[in-house]
């Protein structure tokens, strides 16, 4: 059986359209109140770990998608890269909803922070190489990596497009 490529176009990142996902994070004045623009973060289920992961040749292609049900995640590229992410809302289900998987392109001047069990994969770019700082628990990818295979369930591949 063939595998069928659906093209998956990139929407240009904003608070308003990344909302059921997570939050959009820009850089504010300093001395400036908490308030809703900041991350609000979920960390209590274990030690946050805060580390910079180098990622190479990654493309635009993906055909997994992970959750993580015990923490918030926030990521963002160092030295101003632009980078794409793909993304569905938390569901009830162990597989994503295809009708609000979204990918999202996100400026090398800002991070995302992903809401509790939303689905996602990425980062994708296309630079040879980009650092980006992860925000997460000390053994998320160990207890709470929960990963959906459209190639295997459904012989369906993801290309994000711009």
């Amino acid at each position: 059986m063939l595998t069928t490529i659906k093209n998956l176009p990139a929407l240009t990142i904003t608070s308003d359209n990344f909302q059921a996902y997570g939050q959009l994070i820009t850089s504010s004045k300093d001395g400036k109140l908490y308030d809703q623009t900041d991350a609000k973060l979920n960390l209590k289920n274990g030690i946050p770990r805060f580390y910079i992961m180098q990622l190479k040749k990654r493309g635009r292609q993906f055909d997994r998608i992970t959750r993580h049900c015990q923490c918030t995640q926030c990521l963002g590229a160092l030295e101003g890269k632009e980078w794409l992410m793909a993304v569905a809302p938390p569901s009830e289900q162990n597989y994503p909803d295809l009708t609000q998987l979204k990918a999202f392109k996100i400026p090398g001047n800002c991070f995302i922070k992903l809401n509790v069990g939303t689905w996602h994969a990425g980062p994708y770019f296309d630079h040879d190489e980009v650092d980006f700082y992860n925000l997460e628990l000390s053994d998320t990818n160990v207890v709470d990596h929960f990963t959906y295979n459209f190639l295997k369930e459904d012989n369906l591949t993801f290309e994000i497009v711009t």
